[in-house]
């Protein structure tokens, strides 16, 4: 399969014990992607662009995509401890994440229980501490379309919108879309998208340096939790993008993967 010049595989692989679905792509130093709340659907620019010079692992949680549910999962810090496993079965020690919202909580989750398994990490509008100020919105009262779509600050002004959010999805893309919601909301129901503990753990992240990645005008995970995750994790940096909702991957690829490529390489 391929996007653009870039070639990319998908294949069943067996981790920590269990079914996953793994796509890899480009060439270079490892770098592991995770997925946010609705999965990993599509390759996208941002993807490409990385796979330049990384060689991207992105796979797909455990109860999402064509991965395998594993019923003993019922939180998120539950499948940060079965992501460290899996990381070992893949040979990666000492690499970079990131984390895309839900994804980027994991890696949070992660980075708390055992630093020395990260190179830097990246944090993407994460959900995962409770909001200073505002709330998190709750996306089981909306249609996953309309989770989608208000999560952008402009689709119309963005182009690969249409690739993750179709006028007209296929069935498949439907039923992703919703075991992907079941399965978030087993994760993150109650409480609601965040962990009473991770503010207090996270100082154990010190040692990894930390860029958390955030859109100014996000109406997902308001901006305060991106300051409460700078100010947990000591020596982490916020990076906030002006006219940008909650998904500066696919609002501002270009500049997503500029800040992204340039704190990896630590610049």
């Amino acid at each position: 399969m391929t996007a653009g010049t870039q070639t990319w595989t998908e294949e069943a692989a067996t981790l920590a014990g269990s079914r996953v679905q793994l796509v890899k792509g480009g060439s270079g130093e490892p770098l592991l992607l995770l997925h946010d709340e609705m999965g990993h659907h599509t390759w996208l620019r941002h993807h490409e662009a990385l796979a330049q010079r990384y060689t991207l692992f992105i796979p797909s949680h455990p109860g999402y995509g064509t991965s395998e549910h594993l019923g003993w999962i019922r939180s998120v810090r539950d499948m940060a401890g079965w992501y460290l496993d899996a990381l070992d079965d893949l040979g990666l020690a000492g690499i970079n994440v990131v984390g895309l919202s839900l994804g980027g909580w994991l890696a949070a989750e992660m980075a708390a229980m055992c630093p020395r398994q990260f190179k830097r990490l990246v944090l993407v509008g994460s959900p995962g501490i409770l909001p200073p100020s505002g709330e998190v919105y709750d996306m089981f009262l909306s249609t996953a379309r309309e989770y989608i779509t208000d999560a952008v600050l402009d689709p119309a002004a963005t182009p690969e919108f249409d690739r993750v959010c179709p006028d007209d999805p296929t069935p498949e893309q439907v039923e992703a879309w919703e075991v992907a919601r079941q399965q978030s909301s087993l994760l993150t129901w109650k409480p609601y998208m965040y962990d009473p503990a991770l503010p207090y753990l996270l100082r154990r992240a010190r040692t990894v340096p930390t860029m958390v990645l955030w859109g100014k005008q996000d109406p997902i995970v308001p901006l305060s939790v991106g300051e409460a995750y700078r100010e947990a994790i000591p020596g982490s940096r916020l990076e906030v993008l002006d006219g940008c909702g909650h998904r500066p991957e696919l609002e501002r690829p270009e500049e997503f993967v500029r800040l992204v490529d340039g704190f990896l390489s630590g610049s």
